[in-house]
């Protein structure tokens, strides 16, 4: 190679060359490029993440928005048990004792707990306002009848003087008159008499049947206001007669069919769980009662020792058998809207099918189930007040059991 060709060649790689440096408008260029697409990647990449993290929270909240229920199925109820309700013990015949006369009680014959007898003295009543009352009207009446004398005298004597014209008629008819005033007045003042004399009777109070004195509300005293016992709101005494008793059954309308008069019926009390009394079915409302949708009924049960007490609470067995498939549920698995009773139940789709049931006998903590609702229903336990129909739901975990079927007799709440 020539000399010649040697400095060509390195003027050529001379630095004063913009693009054998590196520096030049191109390389810039290269660069920019090379920082916006990695830029871009990153910018990517973050919305990719961001819009995936908001999809995955989406995902998780629409989860959650999703209520877990657990489920459980009706189970079948003792077809053969009998018909076992809650009663109310109450007397034969119960009466309020209310004074009749004003005054202050001046002793009490009789306190709870004592057995009377038809005409038995229970309490005395001072009355000094109405014995002087009495009084006068007496002395008023003895004046009527004086005057009523003189009346009668002076008209006789007139009829004999106008026979002789000795008197005028008009003198006659004046004496007439008269008497007949004194005849009407001594009839008015007998008549208080009579009046006053039943009002000082009244100071003597009595028992109007036999029975036994369950309340007392006076003491030796106490003012005595006729209508009351001494205040606006009680009586003097409460007298029951409580042989026989009443007892008083509210029967749910399904199964008010099965009652009817001379139906046998037996109680049984806690206290007394050994013991069992007996009686009849003598009247019923013939009516079924809206608001409770019950039949009321009347059982009597002689209760001539006097054991059972009124007041009391007792199981009333009918002698009536059960017949028909029926379902109980718990109690915490039911829905009170205004339509009715309803029991959740999960579909297939596991959306939420509200069923409106009818409920018979109540067990305690179980209610029977009439009908609304079959065995392979998969019924919400302790659903929430807000769940509506159609609602997704998801399944807590494996299925509760269903309510223990017992063989013990069931009652019904009143």
């Amino acid at each position: 190679m020539s000399q010649d060709q040697v400095e060509l060649q390195d003027k050529s790689k001379s630095p004063e060359e913009p693009g054998a440096t590196g520096k030049g408008p191109g390389a810039l260029l290269r660069w920019f490029l090379i920082l916006f697409f990695v830029f871009l990647v990153l910018g990517i990449y973050a919305v990719s993440q961001r819009m995936s993290e908001h999809k995955a929270l989406a995902q998780q909240t629409e989860q959650m928005a999703v209520p877990f229920v657990s489920v459980i199925r009706a189970t079948a109820v003792n077809t053969d048990s009998e018909m076992v309700l809650p009663g109310t013990l109450k007397p034969d015949v119960e009466s309020p004792i209310y004074a009749r006369t004003n005054g202050y009680l001046k002793k009490w014959y009789k306190d709870i707990g004592s057995h009377v007898e038809k005409g038995e003295i229970l309490a005395e009543i001072d009355t000094p306002e109405i014995d002087q009352q009495l009084a006068q009207a007496r002395a008023d009446l003895v004046t009527q009848q004086a005057n009523l004398s003189l009346s009668t005298l002076t008209a006789t004597r007139y009829q004999d003087l106008i026979k002789s014209d000795s008197v005028s008629r008009q003198d006659l008819d004046n004496a007439n008159g008269d008497l007949a005033a004194r005849r009407a007045m001594v009839q008015s003042a007998d008549a208080n008499v009579k009046r006053l004399e039943e009002m000082e009777s009244f100071k003597r109070v009595y028992a109007p049947f036999k029975g036994i004195i369950t309340q007392r509300n006076v003491d030796p005293g106490t003012l005595i206001n006729a209508g009351n016992g001494g205040t606006a709101t009680k009586e003097m005494f409460d007298l029951a007669q409580i042989d026989p008793m009443r007892v008083y059954v509210a029967v749910p309308q399904s199964d008010s069919t099965s009652i009817h008069v001379g139906l046998k019926a037996c109680l049984s009390l806690t206290e007394q769980a050994a013991r069992s009394f007996c009686g009849q079915v003598v009247r019923t409302a013939n009516s079924i009662d809206p608001t409770t949708g019950t039949l009321l009924t009347e059982v009597d049960v002689p209760n001539g020792s006097g054991t059972l007490l009124p007041g009391s609470y007792a199981e009333v067995h009918f002698d009536v058998k059960f017949t028909g498939k029926r379902l109980s549920l718990p109690i915490n698995a039911l829905l009170f809207r205004p339509d009715g009773t309803m029991a959740a139940v999960v579909g297939p789709d596991n959306r939420i099918n509200l069923k409106k049931i009818t409920v018979g006998r109540d067990f305690g903590n179980t209610l029977e189930v009439l009908q609304g609702i079959d065995s392979a229903d998969r019924v919400v336990i302790n659903p929430p007040d807000a769940l509506d129909q159609g609602e997704l739901v998801n399944l807590a975990g494996q299925e509760a059991p269903g309510p223990a079927n017992s063989n013990a007799s069931p009652t019904v709440k009143p």
